[in-house]
């Protein structure tokens, strides 16, 4: 066989035949979704939804809104934290031209375009899709609602804190020292001298006092590695029997836990009493949505327990070390504390702290480490909250692909593929090297010589 050249100054065909494309193979992973999309009728639901936004005429087609959605589903399974990103990874795959509906004919969107749609289509389509994907969940059987978990994590966001501004003067950080060294009497203050003079001050990075120009949603916050950043919180609602996330908001990460599970758990019970309402979901759900509410101690107050510990709800939220406390006209509080002591200390409460640390890490490490989102590359909430409703909308789905296939991201499925292949061959491997062993065994013992093991060879005495 002849070696074949690479020639890099080939001149390219002026046509070339619709027969003579390459085929695109497409991706098992992706066709099983495309199947599940389908199945549910996430095109006709998406754009009935979408319609609105669009003119019947007029303008330039846009990008269809099915392709839209699919777009940010494949930076969850790819792991893509941008959509400059994700317009690159599908314009370069084949599999992913054929999961989208694209030919090799046509131009994959752009970026901007991909950008420009996120901004045309509102938050509250984007919420609909969310609960698109947790009702589908719910027809699965993959949504019980009776135990919800709550947890919180950073995102750092698209700004630094080098360009942080004062809220009242808009000096930013250089400014106001300098004008602070001045003030103490250095006219021309050096590095070392306006580090000397940050060093010992208190306050320096209140958010009372420091916002960003182009983001002010983002806050000062302390990161999990121990690093500050400007940041956003993130606060999940979990389903602590199936894992499946039932809701996702978004808060500046100066605010309390305490603050934050109000709206989260009540946008989780609207969500699972709307998932409900379908007839074949409602034979699937618990009985009493919302019955159990799960928590770390971060969540514990009295505010949370009185709220939370009712008639139809029961909350195991770990209880911090306060000390001996005094309950002096807080009879109602102590009641409420005391009943979630209680439960926490039972079989149920250590099983559902177990489960916590299982369940409610296991979705921010996928959707955050593995998706790709803990930093984010967009400004302001509503704009963060659309991405990310729909990245947790791809990792419920990954829920109903791994039930039905086994894998729930494609690597996962490449995974599982090299097992079913591998094990068989292995299988077959060591068959035929004991059958071997056992031949070579009987011949040599005909002519007197016995194998002891791998390397040793004796003549029986």
């Amino acid at each position: 066989m002849a070696m074949g050249r690479r020639n890099p100054e080939r001149q390219e065909s002026l046509f070339v035949e619709t027969a003579a494309l390459v085929d695109a193979p497409g991706h098992p992973f992706y066709e099983r979704l495309n199947g599940v999309l389908a199945f549910h009728s996430f095109d006709a639901f998406v754009e009935e939804r979408c319609a609105r936004f669009y003119a019947q005429r007029m303008g330039r087609p846009s990008i269809p809104p099915p392709v839209y959605f699919r777009m940010l589903f494949i930076g969850y399974f790819e792991g893509l934290d941008s959509e400059r990103g994700i317009a690159w990874r599908v314009a370069d795959s084949l599999a992913l031209r054929e999961f989208l509906g694209y030919a090799l004919t046509q131009k994959t969107p752009d970026h901007s375009s991909v950008s420009r749609t996120r901004r045309l289509i509102d938050l509250e389509t984007h919420t609909e899709v969310f609960q698109w994907v947790v009702t589908t969940l719910a027809l699965e059987g993959l949504v019980k609602g009776k135990t919800i978990g709550v947890d919180a994590t950073t995102l750092e966001a698209n700004a630094a804190l080098r360009t942080i501004v004062r809220r009242d003067t808009g000096e930013t950080y250089q400014e106001f020292l300098v004008r602070l060294a001045r003030a103490s009497g250095i006219e021309t203050p050096t590095r070392a001298d306006l580090a000397r003079l940050d060093r010992n001050r208190k306050g320096k990075g209140s958010n009372k006092d420091w916002t960003h120009p182009h983001d002010p949603d983002a806050r000062i916050a302390r990161m999990k590695d121990g690093r500050t950043h400007l940041a956003h919180k993130a606060e999940h609602a979990v389903d602590m029997e199936t894992g499946a996330l039932v809701a996702v908001t978004l808060h500046g990460s100066d605010r309390g836990d305490t603050d934050t599970i109000e709206r989260t758990v009540s946008e989780a019970d609207a969500a699972i009493k709307q998932a409900a309402e379908e007839p074949d979901a409602e034979r699937k759900m618990s009985d009493r949505p919302v019955a159990e509410l799960v928590a770390d101690k971060g969540y514990h107050s009295n505010e949370t327990m009185r709220e939370f510990n009712t008639e139809t709800t029961r909350t195991y939220i770990s209880e911090p070390e306060r000390g001996r406390r005094k309950w002096e006209g807080k009879s109602q509080d102590q009641r409420a504390v005391y009943a979630n002591r209680r439960r926490i200390r039972g079989r149920r409460g250590r099983e559902l702290m177990r489960k916590r640390g299982e369940l409610i890490e296991r979705s921010f490490a996928h959707v955050y480490e593995s998706g790709g989102m803990r930093r984010t590359h967009l400004r302001h909430h509503d704009n963060i909250l659309k991405r990310l409703l729909i990245h947790a909308g791809a990792f419920n789905l990954s829920l109903i692909l791994r039930k039905t296939s086994g894998a729930g991201t494609p690597r996962e499925f490449s995974g599982l593929l090299t097992d079913l292949l591998g094990r068989p061959c292995t299988v077959l491997w060591t068959s035929w090297t004991r059958l071997l062993r056992l031949s070579i065994q009987q011949t040599l013992t005909m002519f007197g010589i016995s194998l002891v093991n791998q390397t040793t060879w004796a003549r029986p005495a």
